[in-house]
């Protein structure tokens, strides 16, 4: 399988933000209830005056995409939402989180087969699950699970760079001060390699390594060395 864009627009349309996945529940409070101790943000709970429609959305830190669930919002059987992916820096942290929130997560695995589906493929992906953590942080291999009370089924994806083609070289963003931190520390272990590889000697010219490497790995880039 490839592991780059098949195709690219030779130029840019309009944009098209993905902002909205609706999630199906038979119970809007206990929802509200159980999204909120996720720690997500609440932005709306709108109800009609007759009551026959309510719709409440939420999102998760640092995400630019929103859940709305609620009353006559769907008519999709509830629990039927499944491979809704959250994508973190540090699968153990984002784990850790929600289990001292009270919410049951399984323990963090990862895909044996050494085959990468891609992320369109969550239920391919992970045919042999292996526990623990991928062995090198590998990005988008290592994972963890749980649902809502309905069965919706969320999946943590732990990812550090991504693929070439997946974003845009032109834009690099940090959703958190934590993703920042965790992307300075590998820089800072890839910089260090660096140094070895040049004598050892200082590089008075960091700044500018620290940046391209940031950029690069966010893009997908090569990397300096």
């Amino acid at each position: 399988m490839s592991s780059v864009a098949v195709e690219t627009p030779g130029s840019r349309g309009v944009d098209m933000k993905f902002e909205i996945v609706v999630v199906p529940v038979s119970d809007v409070d206990r929802a509200k209830g159980f999204y909120g101790g996720l720690g997500w943000r609440l932005d709306a709970d709108f109800a009609s005056d007759d009551g026959e429609f309510r719709v409440i959305q939420f999102t998760p830190p640092g995400s630019g995409c929103s859940v709305i669930f609620g009353k006559n919002v769907t008519a999709a059987t509830p629990g039927s939402a499944q491979g809704l992916y959250l994508i973190v820096s540090d699968i153990e942290a984002a784990r850790n989180e929600l289990v001292g929130r009270g919410i049951a997560v399984s323990d963090v695995f990862h895909d044996g087969s050494g085959v990468y589906l891609g992320q369109d493929a969550p239920y391919l992906f992970g045919r042999v699950r292996v526990s623990g953590a991928h062995p090198e942080h590998a990005s988008y291999r290592s994972f963890a699970s749980f649902s809502d009370p309905d069965g919706n089924g969320w999946l943590f994806q732990e990812l550090t760079h991504r693929l070439p083609g997946r974003l845009d070289a032109n834009t690099t963003t940090f959703s958190s001060a934590a993703d920042l931190a965790a992307a300075l520390r590998r820089a800072g272990a890839a910089h260090g390699e660096h140094e070895k590889r040049t004598g050892g000697k200082h590089d008075e010219n960091w700044p500018d390594w620290y940046a391209e490497y940031l950029v690069s790995e966010q893009s997908g880039a090569q990397p300096p060395v």
